[in-house]
């Protein structure tokens, strides 16, 4: 992720919410291989976009 939305949460919001994610179920996809900091914030910035999913700009990760 290349350019700061006004969406995306700052690395002291951050660190407050990684705890509440439940852990990882067996046979899905390793948490370990996808950091979650740019997934929320890709889901921060459709919700308030108000894009579609498949038009997110192309500096999102895969």
């Amino acid at each position: 992720m290349t350019k700061n939305y006004p969406s995306y949460l700052t690395w002291e919001h951050w660190e407050l919410i990684p705890q509440l994610f439940p852990e990882a179920k067996p046979g899905g996809h390793s948490r370990t291989t996808t950091c979650m900091y740019p997934v929320v914030n890709a889901i921060l910035y459709v919700l308030c976009q108000g894009c579609r999913w498949r038009a997110l700009p192309g500096d999102f990760p895969p």
